[in-house]
């Protein structure tokens, strides 16, 4: 008897905690994709599994060999699945952001140096307080700061420091790393390969104005920038005009102290005149 080796199907994925293969219906991937294509958000491998019946669900393991299946199909694509913390979404390749921006008529949202420090440090010391944010900045968070924050969903309250006044404890979510991309918190740079703030904005688009004000357009800056250069020679040219006012007042005073000298000096002529020639009238003279 011959033994016949039977070929791995093409739709059979490896099983990593227990090292055989899986295979999955080929439906199966197309309503998975279907789903992250309309979810409008990452879905989890719970979430999957809620779109079957009961008496027809998928193991776990089918709908992961799905997912890889899937994360193949787009090579050589515009897009790519992405696993967002422990759930999986459709996103554009980030080589093609320069022509996708276009699409959007939507100026790119700009945030104060300060937000971003203030967010870098939740990210990296989490959890963390604002007091304690406070001590590595070095100067106080705004309000507006936090509130701001919360606001995009990039951080929560995950409890209360448990020392007098329990102040909030502050950590990222999910939104956080599907915004910056971030497969988890692991992904993050490490601090020794961060790089300059201002380089780092730049490339995510965002402005960074002096600490504590309000972000502010280039065109703006560069028109404030101008007007400043116009007062500054405003104000030397009134300089340079007080200057010639001061010299014309000085040369008047010049004239008159000199006239009053001569005045002076004729006024002992006549005196020493009349005292010669008594009779000498000043209509002589």
């Amino acid at each position: 008897m011959t033994d016949e080796t039977t070929p791995e199907s093409e739709n059979a994925s490896p099983n990593a905690e227990q090292g055989v293969a899986v295979e999955f219906n080929p439906e199966l991937k197309n309503i998975i994709e279907a789903a992250l294509l309309v979810a409008g958000q990452p879905l989890t491998i719970d979430k999957m599994l809620s779109l079957f019946r009961d008496d027809a669900r998928p193991a776990r393991d089918e709908i992961r060999a799905a997912l890889v299946a899937l994360g193949e199909d787009c090579a050589g694509r515009g897009v790519e699945l992405m696993q967002i913390d422990n759930a999986w979404r459709f996103q554009s390749k980030q080589k093609y952001a320069e022509w996708l921006q276009r699409l959007s008529e939507e100026r790119p949202v700009r945030y104060s140096r300060a937000l971003l420090e203030t967010l870098a440090i939740i990210a990296y010391r989490q959890p963390v307080t604002r007091g304690e944010i406070e001590d590595i900045r070095g100067v106080a968070v705004s309000s507006e700061i936090i509130k701001t924050l919360l606001g995009r969903e990039w951080i929560r309250q995950i409890g209360t420091r448990d020392v007098p006044g329990r102040p909030a404890l502050y950590g990222t979510t999910r939104g956080f790393l599907e915004h910056f991309n971030l497969k988890s918190l692991d992904t993050l740079p490490p601090l020794a390969e961060l790089r300059d703030i201002e380089k780092i904005a730049a490339e995510m688009n965002f402005s960074l104005p002096m600490d504590g004000g309000p972000a502010v357009d280039a065109s703006m800056q560069a028109d404030a920038d101008a007007d400043a250069d116009t007062d500054a020679e405003s104000d030397l040219d009134s300089d340079e005009e007080s200057g010639d006012d001061d010299a014309s007042e000085d040369e008047s005073a010049d004239r008159h102290t000199r006239s009053a000298d001569a005045a002076d000096t004729g006024d002992e002529s006549v005196n020493e005149a009349v005292s010669a020639d008594p009779g000498a009238t000043a209509e002589h003279l």
